[in-house]
């Protein structure tokens, strides 16, 4: 149901006599969860509403007609409650945090209209049939599912939820229903890769073009995995097996339909692939065609800058994770070379925090930053510290830790470097380097 805060002067809403303190409870009969109902309704012509008022309790049905464009003009009380998750994948990144990091990263969300808004993943285990025709009557497209195989037995043993086997019943159901769905499969070594996942490539590709790609991620194995499912970390020959099989079944489909994580391309030690590859990168926040798309960013800003001569001379320090640094090298030596009076120093930083296996940049936390660039510094000197703009809370100047970016600078004072933060991918970095203070 939604509660009415308030009620916009001469708005529909208004001239229905709806006040502060009202409920819808229901549109068109459906019941009313959360703002998605009001957004997809309030776009149609002719729909009804079903009212409680917050005065005397009664339940009103209300007609509505209007314009396309009209709003109701009505504001809700908020709903933080989110779906969360019934399942316990052998897989689970939630489940390798360590106690006393802040507590929304302990939320195992696993709600439809977060993957809608947020492209957020799903695993549909928890929704009932109602909730599946919701998604298709108001249209919630396109969706982003965590399928990981699409072998029935196979996906309840991974997700240790025997509910969680009809997921191609769902997937139909949603296709009938217009639905567009990104997927992704999480590899574990020996469960769901080699023959399986070519079987699930298979299997979705009967679906394409309403399910438009299959991300393929590696686990992420942290140290805090005591009496947990062993789960071996993978290494070049398996990556280098694993692309070969993606690049078998894109030629297959005739299509990029398999995208793997830019993981396995640092652990095969093979270059990305281009940046045309990724499509429109609607994946990238899982990690797929990140690198490609920041070294297309790069190498076109320094070529639209040309050479540029500093002022004055700077050493700048790039705090990276260990993947990047590797994956970027080349591009690194590029930007100092195109950039005169600039040295650049990389600083890859092992993952203290969640082990040494975890090697992506986002994952940092700032005390293991600040701790690797002091020891840096008191070795070399610097004019300035550039961090990655993905390592904080978006929004926020909050890093994974709880370290705040005022508390990182507070502590490199005694060093005299400035802190920059680059938010802006390629572009932005180059800009950052290429520019004096």
């Amino acid at each position: 149901m939604l509660k009415i805060t308030r009620v916009q002067k001469n708005s529909i809403g208004a001239e229905l006599g709806l006040e502060k303190g009202d409920v819808i409870l229901r549109f068109d009969g459906h019941a009313a969860e959360d703002e998605l109902d009001y957004l997809y309704y309030s776009a149609l012509e002719e729909f009804t509403i079903t009212v409680k008022d917050g005065k005397t309790g009664a339940e009103v049905e209300v007609e509505i007609e209007k314009d396309e464009d009209e709003s109701l003009g009505l504001e809700f009380e908020k709903n933080t409650k989110i779906r969360t998750c019934h399942n316990h994948c052998v897989f689970c990144f939630v489940d390798q945090m360590p106690k006393g990091m802040r507590e929304s990263l302990y939320v195992k969300d696993d709600d439809p209209a977060m993957s809608f808004t947020c492209g957020n993943f799903v695993t549909l285990t928890n929704l009932s049939d109602e909730g599946l025709e919701r998604i298709v009557r108001l249209k919630l497209s396109p969706l982003y599912l965590s399928v990981h195989t699409m072998n029935g037995a196979l996906r309840a043993k991974l997700l240790n939820n025997r509910f969680a086997g009809k997921i191609a019943t769902q997937i139909e159901t949603l296709v009938k229903g217009g639905i567009e769905m990104h997927c992704q499969a999480v590899i574990v070594p020996n469960e769901n890769d080699g023959e399986e996942l070519a079987y699930t490539a298979r299997e979705l590709f009967k679906y394409y073009p309403a399910v438009r790609d299959l991300a393929c991620v590696p686990t992420g194995l942290t140290r805090y995995r005591e009496g947990l499912t062993e789960i071996p970390d993978v290494d070049k020959e398996y990556s280098e097996k694993l692309l070969d099989l993606v690049d078998l079944l894109n030629a297959e489909f005739g299509v990029n339909f398999l995208l793997p994580a830019d993981e396995y391309f640092v652990k095969a030690e093979r270059p990305f692939k281009e940046k045309e590859f990724y499509g429109n990168f609607e994946q990238i926040e899982n990690g797929i065609g990140m690198t490609a798309k920041f070294l297309s960013e790069a190498r076109e800003a320094l070529k639209k800058q040309g050479k540029r001569q500093l002022k004055s001379p700077k050493t700048s320090v790039l705090v990276s994770g260990v993947s990047a640094a590797k994956a970027n090298a080349t591009l690194y030596a590029e930007m100092e070379n195109a950039v005169t009076g600039l040295t650049l120093c990389v600083l890859p930083v092992v993952n203290e925090f969640f082990g040494s296996t975890v090697t992506c940049t986002g994952l940092l936390t700032g005390k293991d930053m600040l701790e690797a660039v002091k020891r840096h510094l008191e070795k070399h000197a610097a004019d300035e510290v550039i961090l990655a703009g993905n390592t904080m809370r978006e929004f926020e100047d909050v890093f994974l830790c709880g370290m705040t970016l005022g508390e990182f600078e507070q502590a490199l004072t005694p060093y005299g470097v400035r802190v920059k933060v680059n938010r802006s991918g390629g572009e932005g970095l180059v800009k950052l380097l290429s520019e004096n203070e």
